[in-house]
């Protein structure tokens, strides 16, 4: 075959599957997870965070790779998220780490502590710092990983009883 006719027709076959679904998700098979929330549907931007990821994670896989949400209480309790997942209850969890801290202290550093960093430094630390991969460090004593999707910023003033 001739170089121009390969590029050519190439070009055309490359146009073609623009259209169509990512080769990758073609050859897949289906997976269905379900996600634990340790929030209720009330919460729109928490909640709406878990629809939207599940929402992207379909879209970018051609509908291969579908999670179903479920709100606080609906699988289990909203404090339990991290014992489910880690039980292979469930596949995988929303939840803010620092409501674990009572397992391990190290826990509440992929949220925020009180007095801690801001919003901005907590993302520098998380994904040009070494955060995510220190803290994934600490998870696999817990068979887990964790991925960042959401910051809701400082938590002023402390936690107390």
């Amino acid at each position: 075959m001739k170089r121009r006719e390969f590029v050519r027709h190439g070009g055309i076959a490359g146009i073609l599957a623009a259209g169509s679904a990512p080769a990758i998700a073609q050859t897949q098979p289906e997976v269905r997870w379900r996600m634990a929330s340790s929030f209720p549907k009330s919460l729109d931007t928490l909640w709406g965070a878990a629809e939207f990821i599940a929402k992207r994670v379909s879209d970018i896989t051609g509908g291969k790779f579908k999670i179903s949400n479920f709100a606080s209480g609906e699988i289990v309790p909203g404090l339990q998220v991290l014992d489910a997942v880690q039980a292979g209850t469930v596949e995988c969890g929303q939840t803010a780490m620092y409501y674990y801290f009572g397992k391990n202290p190290a826990f509440a550093f992929a949220t925020c502590i009180p007095f801690g960093m801001n919003m901005r430094q907590q993302n520098a630390w998380w994904y040009h710092g070494g955060g995510e991969q220190a803290y994934n460090e600490f998870l696999k004593q817990y068979n887990m990983v964790a991925i960042n999707y959401g910051n809701t910023g400082t938590q002023m003033g402390g936690w107390f009883r």
